[in-house]
């Protein structure tokens, strides 16, 4: 099957990010852990129009401090970073692996530091409140999303703008939508709302959701991209092996026995060919970018 391409940009964004909203911190952490971290580059490439979008210069500009919820292998800490060297950014994280790697990506940066630890428990030093919290597809595993929202925002500096990407409905997300075909349900739990991929797909629910954490000013940005999964001579098998490793296929092809592991895995391949043009394999997805405000007069712990 070949998903029909849209209207997207030639690169950009993809897989599942990581960090500090999951349910079960081993999916974080031992082999699984270890696979997000050796796949960080691809993963970045994978996210690449997005990542733009979301560090758009006129939309995060004008902080002294900054929080990375979520922060992975480190790519957002890591460019705002140089590209403000007078602030500081802080990247949270869960996963012991992804911090080691974003530690390493930073050497020599003076202005950022990680912290192994749950976002929705963070505590910020003292005398440094974050003034934007920033996350891509980083907030969507929240337990109890509506209390870690609250615990930021108690934590961030009055007036702070909070800015998050999200995978928008499964439906709209033809990458999902293709793995569903050829893989027993990769990405959907049984309830749409439960922590997951496509938790935030719904705007109305993601506002109700910051407004009962006291967040104001919402707003909704669609953004619509390609996920790029493979890419030069061998793209159909980097593109394999990449959905193998990590991601929602990767924990269906994990949980099948072996015989039908093969099967499905053939089935994956012949997908991901049928995506194969000008030397890549992309399928389109689409995210909001979601903004909030902390009032000014708002609460600080």
């Amino acid at each position: 099957m070949r998903v029909p391409p849209g209207s997207v940009p030639a690169r950009a964004a993809a897989p599942i990010s990581h960090g500090s909203r999951v349910t079960e911190a081993s999916e974080w952490t031992g082999v699984v852990g270890s696979a997000w971290a050796d796949e960080w580059r691809r993963t970045d490439r994978s996210f690449g129009a997005l990542t733009d979008r979301l560090l758009e210069p006129g939309a995060i500009a004008g902080f002294t401090a900054a929080l990375d919820i979520g922060c992975g292998a480190g790519e957002l800490v890591e460019r705002m970073a140089r590209a403000y060297p007078a602030a500081h950014v802080t990247g949270v994280d869960i996963s012991a692996e992804l911090i080691a790697v974003a530690r390493a990506r930073c050497a020599g940066l003076v202005n950022v530091d990680f912290l192994e630890a749950d976002a929705s428990r963070w505590r910020p030093d003292a005398w440094r409140h974050p003034e934007l919290l920033l996350s891509r597809h980083g907030v969507m595993f929240f337990a109890d999303p509506v209390a870690a929202f609250a615990h930021l925002r108690a934590r961030a500096a009055p007036g702070a703008r909070l800015r998050f990407s999200c995978f928008r409905a499964r439906k709209d997300n033809a990458w999902a939508e293709a793995l569903a075909a050829v893989l027993p349900n990769p990405s959907a739990p049984p309830d749409p709302a439960a922590p997951g991929p496509f938790a935030f797909g719904d705007p109305a629910r993601v506002e109700a959701i910051l407004a009962a954490a006291g967040w104001t000013e919402i707003g909704f940005e669609p953004v619509d991209y390609a996920m790029i999964a493979g890419e030069g001579t061998n793209a159909v098998d980097e593109a394999l092996t990449y959905f193998q490793r990590i991601g929602p296929a990767a924990r269906a092809l994990r949980e099948l026995p072996e015989g039908a592991r093969t099967a499905a895995r053939a089935r994956l391949r012949e997908m991901l060919a049928g995506q194969h043009a000008d030397g890549r394999v992309a399928m389109p997805a689409a995210a909001w970018i979601v903004t909030a405000r902390n009032a000014p007069g708002g609460s600080r712990l």
